[in-house]
């Protein structure tokens, strides 16, 4: 890799060397090692830049996929350092050809086959239809997402029973998002441009999703369902377990809340719903980090292991994410400890409230 040809030298330029990134690390503050923390790595890219490093270097191989990716030192950076696409400029040059991660390739395969994602989400009865006429031709737009519409259907059936007027269109594909955090990022810009040339906004129910998109089509065309939600006043409740609002907890989507700063809407629609109990560490990653828990499944069980243990003493009727990867980790990870606590979406708890008033 010829020297000065990996990052955008703006990113790397902003960085001073301030260090009030380190203790928003998550990785950091597992290892106490700088080279683990976002000032470290930003250094390693200089040293690859500069030619000094090669980019596929064992120790630079190690932090590209060592690092969560989850942007929690962006909003404790004072120089506005833009971390989350420096990283995946890092991974773009590192996981090419063969050198791609063995269990990524198969997913972002999938990612790419439009007919068969729509193939089988409607085989799980994601939500495929259109509200009636009239529905202004620039109204706001649903994404189905790739793998939630797969996994977690009831999710995007959820947010569009509960979205007065938002649309659903039937041929959409994938955002992008998986392609350009997992080292295809030129295919990951065009997907996103290719859903951004439709009008209208985007509504997200996937935090990573909703991060993607904005980067690329501006944060005025998207919106997390939370957002959408408020927007419209349409938020029934409470939601009652025996009788008594049920005690609900939050998990943060680490991108819609560090790169949007979407992290008080989900939460205010919460608090309408039942008892809202603030999760110690709710902001923090819970190691799910798109690919990381597929990738680094030990590493994501350590992140997730002091986040798991408030889970135990606070026993939570439910707790609510906002992405779907946070999902699947959670869900697994909540079963497994013996927990009574259900995990849900968002919009899976709000469908819920609705029907319980009916």
């Amino acid at each position: 890799m010829t020297a000065g040809s990996v990052f955008d030298p703006a990113g790397l330029d902003a960085c001073i060397a301030c260090g009030f990134c380190l203790p928003a690390c998550p990785t950091y503050r597992l290892t106490g090692d700088e080279a683990s923390s976002p000032r470290g790595r930003i250094a390693l890219m200089r040293a690859i830049d500069d030619g000094t490093v090669d980019v596929f270097d064992a120790a630079a191989r190690h932090q590209g996929s060592f690092c969560l990716g989850c942007r929690a030192c962006e909003p404790a950076c004072p120089a506005g350092v833009p971390y989350g696409r420096l990283l995946e400029q890092l991974r773009d040059a590192q996981w090419t050809g063969r050198r791609r991660p063995l269990l990524v390739r198969p997913l972002l395969a999938f990612a790419k086959r439009r007919r068969l994602i729509r193939l089988l989400g409607r085989l799980r009865r994601h939500a495929r239809f259109t509200p009636p006429e009239p529905a202004p031709a620039d109204g706001d737009t649903l994404l189905l997402g790739c793998f939630e519409r797969v996994l977690y259907p009831g999710v995007s059936r959820a947010a569009a029973d509960t979205l007065p007027g938002v649309r659903v269109a039937p041929d959409q594909g994938c955002c992008g998002a998986l392609h350009a955090h997992n080292g295809d990022l030129a295919r990951g810009e065009r997907l996103a441009e290719q859903l951004a040339d439709r009008p209208g906004r985007i509504v997200s129910t996937a935090g990573g999703c909703a991060a993607h998109l904005a980067a690329v089509a501006g944060r005025d065309r998207v919106l997390d369902y939370s957002e959408a939600l408020l927007e419209r006043g349409e938020v029934p409740g409470p939601v009652l377990v025996g009788g008594r609002p049920a005690r609900i907890g939050l998990q943060d989507s680490c991108h819609l809340r560090n790169a949007l700063g979407v992290h008080e809407e989900p939460r205010a629609v919460l608090r309408r719903l039942g008892d809202y109990v603030e999760v110690p560490g709710a902001g923090d990653c819970c190691g799910a980090a798109g690919t990381y828990a597929i990738l680094r499944p030990r590493d994501g069980r350590r992140v997730l292991a002091a986040k798991l243990a408030a889970l135990a003493d606070l026993d939570l009727d439910f707790l609510v994410v906002v992405n779907p990867g946070c999902q699947r980790q959670l869900t697994t990870a909540v079963r497994r400890a013996g927990l009574r606590t259900r995990v849900v979406h968002l919009a899976e708890l709000v469908a819920a409230a609705r029907d319980e008033r009916r």
